[in-house]
């Protein structure tokens, strides 16, 4: 085994091991206030579901590419290759559909009260369920056409084109199959992009335009100190990790779908790159919430009225 292979399963490794324990930890953190009672807040709902989406896209992924890269490279069966990939491409697409839905609903939710999205604040919150589930089937339903192009190398698979992917191998399709592919997969993702950034855009200017008010009126309390801005601007950090992340996986992705025989450390390079964004997530989220240690004080100093709950 090579040492660059044994660098590139380290990489896989520490990546998945840091980006799971990252994403249990925020789950736990729910787990602690459901189990001390606290009420869960709309922003929380989309979170938990980001979280899972990311812990899939993430072992499912990473797990099989680690053992690759250690020197392993026949270990799936066809259905095993055809179930890891589609579990990984679903739970990548509810990644990008929580975060648009989160960053849309921040935005909103802090916009002035005479402004257009006056109405939708009060809608909002009754469509965010809704919401999530949808983004959970949409993503379920249209990446069922890459089960046709996935196949194990532990498959009999007579294929003439077949790109290494690693532990996998995917079968190059006719060209209009693959358009169509593409088409129903990049057409979601980029919608949730071009909402992200526009709820990015009216954060900040939202944000902006409340620090120049506060300076004309000389008031010491602010947004930009409140729940809502360090909420906002933890929000901001994740779409821009996010979009960042995204388009270079998107330029490696088209690399190596363009390319027809692509060099093994590209693959490997898009892999690493499509893992970053779930792997640093948990970590911005975190800076977000206070510790479950200070819900958990709260809740033992109120212990004796049941009654008294804390919305979080």
């Amino acid at each position: 085994m090579a040492a660059s292979d044994v660098a590139i399963g380290i990489i896989f490794l520490s990546q998945t091991v840091v980006g799971a324990l990252g994403n249990s930890c925020v789950l736990l953190h729910y787990l602690v206030h459901y189990l001390m009672g606290f009420k869960v807040r709309h922003p929380d709902v989309m979170i938990q579901h980001l979280v899972v989406a990311n812990l899939l896209a993430l072992l499912c992924r990473g797990v099989p590419q680690t053992v690759a890269a250690f020197g392993v490279k026949v270990f799936l069966s066809d259905i095993g290759c055809k179930l890891l990939f589609y579990i990984h491409r679903v739970g990548r697409g509810v990644s990008i559909g929580s975060t648009c839905l989160l960053s849309v609903f921040q935005a909103i939710k802090i916009s002035p009260e005479d402004s257009s999205c006056s109405e939708l604040k009060v809608k909002a919150p009754k469509y965010i369920g809704f919401s999530i589930y949808l983004s959970w089937i949409l993503y379920l339903l249209i990446n069922i056409i890459i089960i046709s192009s996935m196949t194990g190398k532990r498959s009999n698979n007579n294929a003439t084109s077949l790109r290494d992917l690693g532990y996998c191998f995917s079968v190059d399709s006719e060209i209009m199959l693959r358009s169509l592919y593409v088409a129903l997969v990049t057409f979601p993702d980029v919608v949730c992009v071009g909402l992200m950034l526009w709820a990015s855009s009216s954060m900040v200017l939202i944000l902006h335009r409340h620090k120049q008010r506060m300076q004309h009126v000389h008031k010491t309390s602010s947004l930009r100190s409140s729940p809502e801005s360090r909420a906002t601007k933890t929000i901001l950090l994740l779409v821009s990790t996010f979009v960042i992340f995204y388009t270079l996986s998107c330029l490696f992705q088209i690399c190596v779908t363009v390319i027809y025989n692509p060099h093994w450390l590209l693959v490997k390079m898009a892999a690493i790159v499509a893992g970053c964004f779930p792997a640093l997530c948990p970590f911005l989220l975190m800076s977000r919430d206070s510790s479950a240690s200070s819900h958990y004080l709260y809740w033992v100093r109120n212990r004796k009225n049941p009654d008294i709950r804390r919305n979080v």
